[in-house]
């Protein structure tokens, strides 16, 4: 079994920035991707970036160059750093770890822009 802790979301002016974390523990095998997505009120879970274990990568196109998703393999942990945040950004951001056909997901954690 794998587990997923997310951390990091919170409130955030627009044009800020935030970090999340996203540690992985459990049976983890080689090779696997890491990813964020993000879930808005009343609409379907979509992807944000994933990262394999090389570390290429993958963004949506709305968030391309504002945010930059990474991994440290050593700590099975992924990262997304989330610079300019827009108000269209609010959402439950959720933590997936694939291995082979295998899909595990984090608990989640909102993220909100307001002013």
């Amino acid at each position: 079994q794998v587990q997923l802790v997310e951390s990091g979301g919170g409130l955030v002016q627009p044009g800020g920035s935030l970090r999340l974390s996203c540690a992985a523990s459990g049976s983890i095998f080689n090779p696997y991707v890491m990813g964020w997505y993000l879930q808005a009120p009343g609409k379907q879970r979509e992807l944000v970036a994933v990262i394999n274990r090389g570390g290429s990568t993958n963004y949506a196109d709305s968030v391309k160059g504002r945010f930059t998703i990474s991994r440290d393999n050593a700590k099975n942990t992924v990262y997304l750093q989330m610079n300019s945040l827009k108000p269209e950004d609010t959402a439950v951001y959720y933590c997936n770890l694939r291995i082979g056909l295998a899909s595990y997901w984090g608990q989640g954690t909102q993220v909100t822009v307001s002013s």
